[in-house]
């Protein structure tokens, strides 16, 4: 009876220490092991065995969510931590909050599990901390403008901070910014200011582009109407010049062949007399002409000759004058008698007159 208690006994002793000695780990996890209460080696992903009452897996405490929870096994994967708003003060006072993000790595368990009491904790608070920190050096503008900054050198801090626990800040993102509603309704009217000016902007490049379209436009018309008006004033020049020309051309043409065909034809003189009649009957076609033919003119200026003669030799004498001897008539007087007997000779003749024939060529 007491054999099969022992028997029992050691059959309980094996199973437990198969149950609590032998250990399955997850890929990309591990567990600290320790061996009466020191740490004694870092379990990989796989089978490991323990041995009993002496190694114990050592429990680490991480954050999951809002809440931290203990766990023996530790995962090596990059984990993502985020927190809520915390309130912040720029440079330039205005209050704000801002929520942010962080993406770490646990690349050394052992640091990780000995060198902070607790790392989830550890790293909200340093984050926070270095979060009021960086944006306490910057002014609202550049906090609204240059998150990448204060990104690149909140991870720079941080990763420097948590070097010595075994970890590794690979990211750090800020979630979000929200100003005050009073800084918001500033914004929003600076915002909208901006858009009426670059609309106003705008609007004033486009008129003036516009304007000088136009005036461009009007410039080259008028010089496109001056070259026209002045291409079609020379194309009337060389009409009128060609015009004229061929008139000339025409007439000179004309005589030549008129003076031709008299001389080729033998125009007698009585020919020539009837187309001198017949001109001079063109001629006097119309009212108020006053036609004089060609022949009257020498006796018309005889008659003048005389009248200013006779008009010298009737002049009064202004005081008397000795008496000079008698002297023979001019040549000149003697000249206008003969002109005016002439005159009155050819005024006593008949209209006209018969014109002997020329002689023929018999």
């Amino acid at each position: 009876m007491g054999l099969t208690i022992v028997l029992l006994f050691l059959a309980a002793a094996v199973v437990f220490a198969m149950v609590t000695g032998v250990r399955i780990v997850p890929q990309a996890k591990v567990m600290v092991v320790e061996r009466l209460g020191k740490f004694h080696r870092v379990a990989s992903s796989g089978l490991n065995i323990l041995i009993p009452f002496m190694d114990s897996p050592r429990a680490m405490e991480m954050r999951a969510g809002n809440r931290f929870t203990r766990n023996t096994l530790v995962d090596l994967r990059e984990q993502v931590m985020g927190f809520e708003t915390v309130q912040v003060i720029t440079h330039d006072n205005v209050n704000m909050e801002v929520g942010s993000v962080i993406y770490y790595q646990i690349v050394d368990p052992g640091r990780a599990l000995y060198q902070v009491e607790n790392l989830a904790l550890a790293i909200e608070q340093l984050t926070m901390t270095n979060l009021r920190n960086v944006m306490g050096g910057l002014t609202l503008d550049q906090t609204l403008t240059s998150r990448e900054t204060v990104n690149t050198k909140l991870r720079m801090v941080l990763d420097e901070a948590t070097e010595k626990w075994g970890v590794k800040v690979t990211r750090v993102e800020l979630r979000e910014i929200e100003p005050p509603q009073a800084i918001k309704s500033a914004m929003a009217k600076q915002m909208t200011a901006e858009r009426e000016r670059r609309a106003e902007v705008t609007k004033a490049e486009g008129d003036k582009a516009a304007a000088i379209l136009q005036a461009e436009g009007e410039k080259i018309s008028r010089i496109l109407r001056a070259e026209a008006e002045r291409d079609a004033e020379i194309a009337r020049a060389e009409g009128h010049k060609r015009a004229v020309m061929l008139e000339a051309e025409g007439k000179a043409e004309a005589t030549r062949l008129t003076f031709e065909a008299i001389h080729t034809g033998r125009a007698t003189p009585e020919v020539l007399a009837l187309r001198y009649l017949e001109t001079l009957q063109e001629l006097g076609k119309g009212d108020n002409k006053m036609f004089v033919p060609y022949e009257a003119t020498a006796a018309l200026g005889s008659i003048a000759t005389l009248k200013e003669v006779f008009a010298k030799d009737d002049a009064p004498a202004a005081a008397p004058q000795p008496q000079l001897p008698a002297r023979a008539p001019s040549a000149a007087a003697l000249s206008a008698q003969a002109l005016a007997r002439n005159a009155a000779a050819s005024a006593t003749l008949p209209a006209t007159r018969r014109v002997q024939p020329p002689p023929s060529d018999e």
